[in-house]
């Protein structure tokens, strides 16, 4: 069920409508959707800023997980995507959207605002394992907001064959470190 608080264009409102409630300060933008200006925004009001991009059929991962879990403050300028569903799907290139035809495990997914995001470990093990800087601090945000994604995360990468494994060891060795650091430093004032 969507929730009463997102708007889309041409929903309910027209996208002129929009922009006129953002520009009186009543709706802000959030993802693909608005919410009131005074709602506190969630897991659930992000995830579902997303359901016309991801449907039944395709679930959030990777930096788009991330927002959707706390991790990033603002939405990827490309959302990443994959299927959530074991049969094939006929995906329509955006430029908006790196879509990866792989599906993800049912027990690596959580329905969240009625559409399928991975959960926060699998997710932190995808933001380690993509090489790049972006993607290495975006896990070490999502770590700050789901410390116990951490050490789940070490574990399934240690026990598994992956590619890039060895440096996705080394990140969310580095996220526990610093967590650890920042737990050590709240004790001792």
């Amino acid at each position: 069920m969507a929730s009463p608080f997102l708007y889309f264009a041409d929903d309910r409102l027209s996208r002129a409508e929009l922009t006129a409630a953002c520009l009186d300060g009543h709706l802000v933008e959030l993802g693909d959707a608005y919410i009131p200006a005074d709602a506190v925004e969630t897991a659930a009001l992000r995830a579902g800023a997303l359901t016309r991009l991801l449907g039944d059929t395709l679930a959030a991962t990777h930096l788009t997980a991330a927002w959707i879990h706390g991790g990033l403050p603002q939405p990827p300028a490309r959302h990443t995507v994959q299927r959530g569903v074991a049969h094939r799907l006929h995906v329509t290139p955006d430029r908006h959207v790196v879509y990866r035809d792989v599906a993800v495990p049912a027990a690596d997914l959580e329905v969240i605002g009625g559409v399928r995001v991975t959960t926060p470990v699998r997710t932190m093990i995808d933001l380690a394992r993509t090489t790049d800087a972006a993607h290495a601090r975006a896990a070490g945000l999502l770590g700050i907001s789901h410390p116990g994604a951490v050490e789940p995360a070490i574990v399934r990468l240690e026990r598994g064959t992956l590619p890039h494994k060895n440096a996705a060891l080394r990140v969310l060795r580095a996220v526990a470190a610093d967590l650890s650091r920042g737990c050590q430093d709240d004790v001792t004032r």
